[in-house]
């Protein structure tokens, strides 16, 4: 790497806004976070499953018909 043209790469804390904190190595001097990995949704085991059984069974009675020629009115 080439001198003096580079930033400074420096150890820096990390905050969250659920109250956790690790520190890390940045450019950047404070670094702070809305969500991470100890208050996500997918990583925590509450991530809402969302139902769309309802569409693929509009999809499938609208197009049941189409490899006869006719498509269903919806």
């Amino acid at each position: 790497m080439k001198a003096g043209i580079h930033p400074d790469y420096q150890t820096v804390t990390v905050h969250c806004a659920c109250g956790a904190t690790w520190t890390t190595r940045s450019t950047k001097k404070e670094l702070k976070l809305e969500i991470c990995s100890s208050c996500h949704p997918f990583f925590t085991g509450k991530q809402k499953l969302i139902d769309s059984a309802g569409r693929v069974e509009r999809f499938t009675r609208k197009y049941k018909d189409w490899r006869k020629g006719e498509t269903a009115k919806a």
